[in-house]
C-alpha cells in the first residue's frame, strides 16, 4: 500500500473534526502521515490530538502531528486538504466574525439583503477576496515544495477559489470538495421510496447553483415523474423559491434550499428593508440583521477575550471527544467521499466521483476554463471529467454570466484590481447603480482592509 503524506490546511476548523475520521479509515492510505497546519497553532494542535485518537483506532497506522511552519506541513506532500475562511483567526465559523458581519451589513446599507454569504453576492466576493491572498501564497509555496500535490479545497466561494488556485498555480491539480449534489439526489431517492444507488442522474452547473438535465430509475427516465411529484407536493419551507424556479425552467434545482439559491438571483436587492424579504425569510433575517448589529457594536477587553477564548478551546477539545471514528468511509454518492478519492488516486483505482473541477468540454457549450461541479473518474493521475452535454439555453444563460463573474472575482482577489471588482459587482445578479456600487465596493473593502494585502490602494 502506498504511504503518502497528507497535509490539512485550516486545521483549526470544525471541518476536520469527521474529515479526519474519513481519511483515517482509508486502507489503501494506510501508514500515511497526517500534517496539520493552521494560523491558530492551539486549535490545530487540539485537532491533531484528536486526530491521534482516531488515527489509532482506525489501525491503519496513520502518524498525524501538528506543525508549527507551512513549510513543515507541505514538504513532500501528496495531497492537500484545505478549510480556510478568510476572515483570519476566529473562536467558531467564519460567519459571524466581524469581517463576514460587516460583509451583509453593508450591502444592507444599499438594498442589498443576503442570507448566507458565501457563495456569490457582495459578500461571496468578499469572502474570496480575502481568502484569495493565502491560497495563492500557499499554492507558491507548494510548487517548490511539492508541485505534484493534489489540492482538495472545501472552503467557499468554492468555484473562485479553486479557478484562482488553476489559473495562478502550477501545482498538479484543484479539486473542489462539496456535498449540496448528494443532497440533491437524496431528495430524490426519499422522495421515491428509492437508494440513491438506483437513481442514474445528470446535472448541469458550478457549486450551490446546478440543476438536473436526467433522471433514471433502473433504465426507466422517470423525470416527468419527479417533476409531477414536486409539483404536487407541499413544499418545505425554505424552498420555496427554488420549487417556483423549478417549475419556471423546467429543470429540477439540485441543491434546493433558498438560502444559498438567494445568491444567484435580484429578488433580495434593492429593497426598503428587511421585512421585505421574500419566501418567509422575512423575520429571521430582521433577526439575524439586528444580532449582527450588536454584534459589532459590542466592545471587549483583552480580559474578556481571553475568557472567550479560553472558554472557546475547552469547549473544542470537549466536543471532539465526542466525535467517534465512522463505521465506514464516506460514500461519494451520499457523502464528500474525501477518504475514498484520495484513496482511489493513491493506488490508482478508477472510480466515479463529484467534484468541482474545471469543465474542459464535459460541457461543451460553456468555457473550457469553468469550475463546474460534476462527475469525475479517479485514475493516479487524479480526475478527469465525465461527459454530459450541452446546457440548455435558459441554464446556459445564465451559468455564463456567473462564470464570468467568478473569473472577475478571481481576478481581481489576485491582481487586487479594484475596478475589475467593481466589475464583479456590477455584473452580479445583485448590482446596483454603478455610482452607489462604487461607494459600497469602497466601504467593504475597508472593513477588510487588514486582510487584503493585494490592494494597495485603500
Amino acid at each position: 500500500m502506498p504511504s503518502k503524506k497528507i497535509v490539512c490546511l485550516g486545521s483549526g476548523s470544525g471541518y476536520f473534526a469527521r474529515t479526519l475520521g474519513d481519511i483515517v479509515l482509508a486502507k489503501g492510505l494506510a501508514g500515511s502521515e497526517i500534517t496539520l497546519y493552521d494560523i491558530d497553532l492551539e486549535k490545530s494542535e487540539i485537532m491533531a490530538e484528536h486526530g491521534r485518537g482516531l488515527a489509532k483506532e482506525s489501525g491503519t497506522d496513520m502518524k498525524v502531528r501538528s506543525c508549527k511552519t507551512l513549510d513543515d506541513a507541505i514538504d513532500g506532500a501528496d495531497f492537500a486538504v484545505s478549510a480556510i475562511g478568510g476572515a483570519g483567526e476566529s473562536i467558531g465559523r467564519v460567519y459571524g466574525t466581524p469581517a463576514h458581519i460587516n460583509d451583509i451589513l453593508i450591502p444592507a446599507k444599499y438594498g442589498i439583503y443576503q442570507v448566507v454569504g458565501d457563495t456569490g453576492g457582495p459578500a461571496g466576493m468578499m469572502m474570496a477576496l480575502r481568502s484569495i491572498p493565502a491560497y495563492i501564497n500557499i499554492c507558491k509555496e507548494m510548487e517548490k515544495r511539492c508541485p505534484n500535490v493534489i489540492f482538495l479545497n472545501h472552503s467557499n466561494p468554492m468555484a473562485v477559489l479553486c479557478r484562482a488556485m488553476e489559473k495562478y498555480s502550477n501545482i498538479r491539480q484543484v479539486i473542489g470538495i462539496c456535498h449540496g449534489v448528494q443532497i440533491g439526489i437524496m431528495r430524490i431517492a426519499n422522495m421515491l421510496g428509492v437508494t440513491p444507488h438506483e437513481l442514474d442522474c445528470q446535472w448541469i452547473g458550478t457549486n450551490h447553483y446546478h440543476w438536473f438535465t436526467r433522471i433514471y430509475h433502473k433504465g426507466e427516465d422517470i423525470y416527468p415523474k419527479v417533476k409531477k411529484m414536486l409539483a404536487e407536493r407541499q413544499n418545505p419551507s425554505g424552498e420555496l423559491m427554488t420549487h417556483k424556479l423549478s417549475q419556471i425552467y423546467g429543470h429540477v434545482i439540485v441543491y434546493p434550499p433558498d438560502d444559498h439559491a438567494f445568491e444567484f438571483y435580484p429578488f433580495n436587492a434593492r429593497l426598503s428593508k428587511p421585512e421585505d424579504m421574500p419566501y418567509g425569510f422575512a423575520h429571521e433575517i430582521k433577526e439575524k440583521y439586528e444580532q449582527y448589529e450588536q454584534m459589532l457594536k459590542a466592545t471587549i477587553t483583552q480580559e474578556e477575550a481571553k475568557a472567550q477564548r479560553d472558554k472557546y478551546l475547552k469547549e473544542l477539545a470537549e466536543n471532539l471527544k465526542n466525535i467517534q471514528l465512522p463505521g465506514t468511509l464516506s460514500d461519494p454518492l451520499i457523502g464528500e467521499g474525501l477518504g475514498s478519492l484520495m484513496e482511489a488516486i493513491a493506488v490508482g483505482r478508477r472510480q466515479v466521483q463529484i467534484v468541482n473541477i474545471a469543465n474542459k468540454g464535459a460541457v461543451p457549450n460553456l468555457p473550457s476554463y469553468a469550475n463546474l461541479e460534476i462527475e469525475a473518474v479517479t485514475d493516479s493521475c487524479g480526475v478527469r471529467g465525465i461527459y454530459i452535454g450541452d446546457a440548455p439555453m435558459s441554464l446556459k444563460g445564465l451559468l455564463e454570466k456567473r462564470i464570468a463573474w467568478q473569473e472577475l472575482v478571481a481576478d481581481a482577489g489576485v491582481k487586487g484590481d479594484k475596478n475589475l471588482a467593481l466589475q464583479a459587482l456590477l455584473l452580479d445578479e445583485m448590482a446596483i447603480l454603478p455610482e452607489k456600487a462604487e461607494q459600497m465596493l469602497d466601504e467593504l473593502l475597508n472593513a477588510s482592509k487588514k486582510y487584503l494585502p493585494q490592494f494597495k490602494d485603500i
